[in-house]
């Protein structure tokens, strides 16, 4: 410890030390030194040099595949026979030190939460970020995907009873209501883990976990000393992400980084597990915060009240809400997306509604970034017949699963908006479907003012749909030049009240 907070160890800079329950970090200069402390607990064994020094190669092998440039080795520090101690001296080994390029704080997304500068467009390339490092993280056991839930639960029943905070019958209700979502879970849970979908994650996959290099977002400081714990289904990892926006009151952005990563990850109706994934995480995140309030003095109280927030959060993602299936329909430029968006995380519990869009399956047809544009045959009317037959099926199976969804299209087609309700029908959900209207001229000044994004639509694309008759018209109609606030309210009403939108 002297020999990290010795300023002649780094040139003469000056150090500042931080510390966690289990390590200590030193910033000086451009580096940042990290030791792990010398304790034993009942998730992690540091209490020998040579075990922090495993360890501490564990931790930059684990976090160079997602954070490259970001660890630069592991040292030892070793007694040098004279006396003293170095970093990669000679002599006996007595501890090992971690170096890291040193990054802004600022540029942690933690930080930039509390700032408000986390974007749609950040946000999506984390998502997308982690269902790639997911895609080809080692696998873990093809069995028990349930039973290894049920061991986190009864973990953390005996923790929050313990943290001086939760009485027995607080303690007992949460666990409870999630054994109760783990049972209905229980063969969806068996049969990822069937998959290969429970894997070797990051394991504390949350915003300050994943801080911005070069404008790039890259995930660090994962589990490394426990491949046990770190080991599990990868909704349960990514539900640790989506559970800290939330908590934060960025809704829209858990919901954004949902949708983005099943765009990616596919097995759409397993979005159902999301809400349980994130309970789960929400209850830890409780008796660890309560924890922590425990010798924590003046702050206690604060903590203690944040510990009941997390809680409370547990509570809202386990309440059992019937699926439904809405439809949003109208020409291009008519602002359906940005709708769709909107409107998604308030249905349901967190993280809301899967949405799929017709754009995002006709470029996954073409294996094809989303914001890339698609050549002419890719709008043929054999393969746009091909999209809306994938929509209303992946529509279908979600439903099914329990999923609330809002699926974005054209549908100026009155045989897909009939699809669709028939999609509803067979499941027994209810239906709603609006349609989206316009002033030809907005449409066009929207069209043409566009740049980037999914839709290939041009306004010559456009000019052709309002050419075309779509038949009648049956779902309920908005005004798309309207605040789109607006008009996810008037859908939000129309679902709370039971009202029949057509």
């Amino acid at each position: 410890m002297a020999l990290m907070m010795d300023p002649r160890s780094h040139g003469g800079s000056s150090v500042e030390r931080i510390d966690t329950h289990i390590s200590h970090i030193f910033l000086t200069g451009d580096r940042a030194w990290k030791m792990k402390r010398a304790v034993r607990l009942p998730y992690v064994d540091f209490s020998s040099p040579e075990l922090r020094f495993a360890a501490c190669r564990r931790e930059v092998e684990l976090n160079s595949a997602t954070a490259p440039g970001l660890y630069l080795g592991c040292h030892v520090v070793a007694r040098r026979p004279g006396g003293g101690v170095a970093i990669d001296g000679e002599g006996e080994l007595v501890d090992a030190v971690i170096e890291m390029r040193r990054f802004d704080q600022a540029d942690l997304l933690d930080r930039m939460a509390v700032r408000g500068e986390l974007s749609a467009e950040l946000v999506t390339r984390v998502a997308r970020m982690i269902a790639d490092f997911h895609a080809t993280a080692p696998g873990g056991p093809r069995a028990g995907g349930a039973d290894r839930m049920m061991a986190v639960l009864t973990i953390n029943q005996a923790a929050l009873r313990t943290s001086g905070v939760f009485s027995d019958e607080e303690a007992s209700a949460i666990t409870s209501a999630c054994r109760d979502a783990l049972e209905r879970h229980r063969a969806l849970l068996d049969r990822r883990a069937a998959e290969g979908l429970v894997r070797r994650c990051h394991g504390d996959l949350h915003l300050r976990n994943i801080c911005l290099m070069a404008g790039e977002p890259r995930l660090f400081d994962c589990i490394e000393f426990n491949d046990e714990l770190a080991t599990t289904d990868v909704l349960y990892d990514l539900a640790f992400l989506l559970m800290d926006l939330w908590y934060r009151g960025l809704g829209p952005l858990a919901n954004l980084a949902a949708n983005r990563y099943f765009d990616v990850a596919g097995h759409d109706e397993d979005f159902t597990l999301l809400p349980f994934f994130i309970a789960v995480r929400a209850a830890i995140r409780a008796h660890v915060i309560a924890m922590q309030s425990v010798d924590a003095g003046v702050k206690a109280q604060p903590l203690r009240a944040e510990a009941q927030q997390y809680l409370a959060l547990a509570h809202a993602a386990l309440k059992i809400s019937a699926p439904l299936l809405v439809a949003i329909g109208g020409l291009s430029g008519t602002g359906k997306s940005t709708l769709a968006d909107a409107l998604a995380p308030h249905m349901g519990p967190p993280p809301g509604a899967r949405i799929i869009e017709s754009d995002r399956i006709r470029k996954a047809l073409y294996g094809a970034p989303a914001e890339t544009r698609l050549p002419a045959v890719a709008y043929k009317p054999e393969v746009s017949a091909k999209v809306y037959a994938q929509l209303a099926d992946r529509a279908r199976r979600c439903v099914a699963a329990g999923v609330c969804i809002v699926s974005d299209a054209v549908f100026e087609r009155s045989t897909d908006r009939e699809r669709m309700e028939v999609v509803a029908q067979s499941a027994g959900v209810p239906f709603r479907g609006f349609w989206l209207r316009s002033d030809p001229s907005l449409l066009r000044a929207r069209v043409a003012a566009r740049r980037g994004g999914v839709s290939d639509a041009t306004v010559e694309v456009l000019e052709k749909q309002l050419a075309r008759d779509p038949g009648k018209i049956r779902w309920a109609a908005l005004n798309a030049a309207s605040p789109v606030e607006g008009n996810a309210m008037a859908i939000l009403g129309q679902i709370l009240s039971g009202a029949v939108a057509r």
